[in-house]
């Protein structure tokens, strides 16, 4: 814990001040949006999910098999997004964009920025993930929609990871994803499941590198459900495995309960209670989640 917290200087200002101009840019393009027409694509409101926190259409801990947007097969779609995470000790940005085609192949692009509140200082990745629908539809297959995802990850500064004893800076994510929606299976509410298995060697989701003295790449399971209380409106609960490969920072499955409504098919805000466990040595990080996503 102390070798940790020796490693960190103070956080920077430039940033913060930049995120501020972003969220009040995002502020004033959602007023626009949530007023436009509702036409982004012919597929069905909500079922693009939202921007997950490393890009990719999902819940916001875990991809799901879903594209996103609402674009269908002969269409394409664009969406963007902000998302602040805030845990006892910690503060996680992610801004990203994903780009559908044709409800085929799916391209997004994701920066996470992890601030060390109580440590001081900060670390950040890129993350460039693609993903593929393998057959199937979320409302009508019996079977629903199968993909098979990769996400590849990169520190901005990979001194920290290393000195904590990750083998790289860098390392890939592969995963299979089905997802179903359920019609009338809960009090006449639409129920939406969604399974994911996810082969990684990533820490912390990478923000502390890949591998370790404990081990390297290994299968983990990541699960969702959610409940459409109104078709604008889904509240649900994640659970996503972590691998433990790092022996001074102990790692813990993370799991959340959320809320997202969906005003039209350009705007959602999804919300959310999270509870990470602990991470870098630092005990049972709880707190909110909040992220905003635009669709073109």
């Amino acid at each position: 814990m102390m070798l940790f917290q020796a490693m960190f200087s103070p956080p920077s200002s430039p940033f913060r001040h930049s995120l501020s101009r972003c969220l009040a840019f995002c502020l004033a393009v959602s007023l626009a949006l949530a007023s436009a027409p509702s036409f982004a694509g012919s597929r069905i409101l909500g079922t693009g999910g939202v921007s997950a926190i490393e890009g990719a259409a999902g819940g916001g801990l875990s991809p799901w098999a879903v594209l996103a947007s609402t674009a269908s097969e002969r269409e394409i779609g664009v969406t963007a997004a902000t998302t602040r995470a805030w845990v006892d000790d910690y503060r996680l940005t992610v801004t990203g964009a994903s780009l559908n085609i044709y409800d085929r192949i799916e391209v997004s692009v994701a920066r996470q920025t992890l601030d060390l509140e109580t440590l001081g200082g900060e670390l950040g990745q890129d993350i460039y993930g693609a993903k593929v629908r393998l057959f199937g539809d979320v409302l009508y297959h019996p079977w629903g929609i199968w993909s098979v995802g990769a996400q590849h990850k990169r520190l901005v500064d990979g001194a920290i990871p290393t000195a904590l004893g990750a083998d790289e800076t860098s390392g890939t994510d592969v995963y299979l994803s089905a997802s179903k929606l359920l019609f009338s299976a809960v009090a006449g509410r639409n129920v939406l499941l969604n399974a994911t298995l996810r082969n990684t060697d990533a820490n912390q989701g990478g923000l502390i590198g890949f591998g370790g003295d404990q081990g390297s790449r290994s299968w983990v399971a990541e699960g969702s459900v959610g409940i459409f209380i109104t078709p604008q409106w889904i509240i649900g609960a994640e659970y996503r495995q972590k691998p433990d490969n790092l022996s001074v920072a102990e790692e813990h499955d993370w799991q959340s309960l959320y809320s997202a409504y969906f005003f039209n098919k350009h705007l959602s805000l999804t919300g959310a209670w999270l509870d990470l466990g602990d991470i870098a040595g630092l005990p049972s990080q709880r707190g909110g989640y909040l992220s905003l996503q635009a669709a073109f």
